[in-house]
């Protein structure tokens, strides 16, 4: 467990460039909004947990804040989610997590993520415990201090001692392979 995870689906550069080629018909402006970045990966309105899930995963690539990710947006965000190491997506789930930018994750920012995924992993696989009980579990482990807030520093050091947590900090829903799965194809 580490950098040197591999990635069985890793997309080469040939299918980022055709990535990109979707974004610059998709949004000749330069700026792809919300509702571009839904249909270019194909996020059905009907899917509310998904939805909410690609409107996370938006803002936390839109690092301006003006509610559209430009090219370069883009670009990183793809770098990061297929090719980015261990440590630079482990930042980005921290952020993804923490909803109100203050550096700290509560119970409730943890929560609100392990809904969304719990609801998405139950189309696919069994899960045993409630998001509450994940919840807990992740505080157990990971807040050291049991300040009931997770520092970055706390989310690095505990997702890399347990691989239950890493799974579930760093956000394994399989993003490359929906990546792959929803974009690998030109319209």
């Amino acid at each position: 467990m580490g950098q040197e995870e591999s990635h069985s689906e890793e997309m080469d550069l040939a299918q980022i460039h055709d990535l990109c080629i979707i974004f610059m018909k998709e949004c000749p402006s330069g700026a792809l909004h919300l509702h571009e970045f839904k249909r270019i990966f194909r996020v059905a309105s009907s899917s509310t947990e998904e939805s909410l899930y690609i409107e996370t995963v938006f803002h936390s690539f839109d690092t301006n804040k003006n509610n559209t990710l430009d090219f370069v947006e883009y670009v990183a965000a793809l770098h990061l989610i297929l090719r980015g190491n261990l440590e630079d997506r482990l930042k980005w789930s921290f952020k993804m997590y923490d909803k109100d930018g203050n550096g700290k994750l509560d119970r409730q920012e943890v929560k609100r993520i392990i809904r969304l995924i719990y609801k998405i992993k139950l189309q696919t696989t069994e899960v045993n415990m409630t998001p509450s009980e994940i919840c807990d579990r992740i505080f157990e482990l990971v807040d050291q201090n049991n300040d009931g807030q997770i520092t970055l520093s706390e989310f690095m050091e505990g997702a890399q001692k347990d691989e239950w947590v890493m799974n579930l900090l760093k956000l394994d829903v399989n993003a490359s392979g929906w990546v792959l799965q929803n974009c690998g194809k030109l319209p």
